[in-house]
């Protein structure tokens, strides 16, 4: 069934996490004005369609330019988070408050490496009765090798550990505003929207692109943080690395009772051998399977933790909206009691 089933306009903000972007900023809102611009002109997108640029906690001019380009650009609006939240928390504060204001909402980066171009394709996509599209990536050749393989090798390991992901897709995708509802009711800290967003259901798809290089700046994900992000993913999602643990802990037992038999057999024979070497050896194996045991399972504790403690994802300290002509209309009813 068609989303739009009266054959108006929808109301679409594109929401964009930002931190530490002033290079690229000025580059992404020209382009994503341009393609709002062209799909109100095609009757695709209400005029009240927006870009929703969310600061997180930057230190550079991000914020500066987001007040500068707020007036003179009608798209333009504006989130500022009281400190960093993360990438996820960021895009999460910025998806709830378009939840009130847009029918459909698209996510993207402010590096312009996803294909803005799609936009519209999405859209379509939404008419035809889709609550989610994909965004996703038709290969990754400008990829470095490394990178190439430790992507694959993420994907692939969450799809075992039971972790319903969409292959080549990060945080490009559009959602609905029935879908944004049923997110809101999500209340873990531990947020891992690329695992969230498939499990709550409704009609979804993909559309294709070609990842483009950085425009300008430098990524805000080097290794170090792109390990704890999937690995933040995976705990998040799974609990299968803790039946993992029991059984490694189950075959480490079994190994340790067929080594000990053997070395009573050999014992009772009288072939009694002083194996240092294999006993050092044992030991520290045993001893550093026990330690990552732990990790695995601090982990799983410290996120259980923060749960319990219920503190907020993020606090906002500034909002930059423009009064939209339903506002007006909302508003000018309530000042005559209507």
């Amino acid at each position: 069934m068609d989303n739009n089933m009266h054959g108006t306009p929808q109301t679409l903000y594109i929401v964009v996490p930002c931190y530490n972007e002033e290079e690229v900023l000025p580059e992404t809102i020209t382009r994503l004005s341009s393609i709002l611009r062209q799909m109100i002109e095609k009757h695709a997108i209400d005029k009240n369609s927006a870009i929703l640029l969310v600061d997180d906690g930057s230190k550079d001019q991000t914020w500066r330019l987001i007040e500068q380009y707020f007036q003179p650009n009608h798209f333009v609006r504006g989130i500022k988070l009281a400190h960093n939240a993360g990438h996820q928390n960021a895009l999460f504060a910025g998806l709830m408050h378009a939840k009130e204001r847009a029918d459909i909402v698209i996510s993207i980066d402010a590096d312009l490496q996803d294909d803005v171009d799609v936009i519209p394709e999405m859209v379509d996509k939404y008419h035809e009765g889709y609550d989610v599209v994909y965004g996703v990536r038709k290969d990754r050749s400008t990829d470095t090798s490394f990178k190439r393989f430790t992507a694959q090798t993420f994907y692939r390991l969450m799809k075992k550990l039971g972790a319903d992901i969409v292959y080549n897709h990060a945080d490009y995708r559009l959602v609905s505003k029935r879908v944004l509802e049923q997110l809101s009711m999500y209340e873990e800290r531990n947020l891992f929207l690329r695992g969230v967003i498939p499990m709550i259901g409704f009609p979804s798809t993909h559309v294709y692109y070609s990842r483009s290089e950085r425009f300008a700046g430098e990524s805000k994900y080097p290794l170090k943080k792109m390990l704890s992000f999937a690995f933040d993913g995976i705990t998040s999602l799974s609990v299968t690395p803790i039946r993992y643990i029991t059984g490694i802990g189950l075959a480490m037992s079994f190994i340790s009772l067929i080594v000990g038999l053997y070395s009573f057999i050999r014992e009772m024979m009288g072939h009694t051998v002083m194996g240092w070497t294999s006993l050092m050896t044992s030991i520290w194996l045993i001893g550093g399977i026990q330690l990552i045991c732990l990790g695995v399972i601090g982990e799983y504790i410290g996120k259980i933790y923060r749960e319990t403690k219920r503190r907020p994802k993020y606090h906002l300290e500034t909002i930059l909206e423009k009064q939209s002509s339903v506002d007006r209309k909302r508003s000018h009813s309530n000042v005559w009691g209507g």
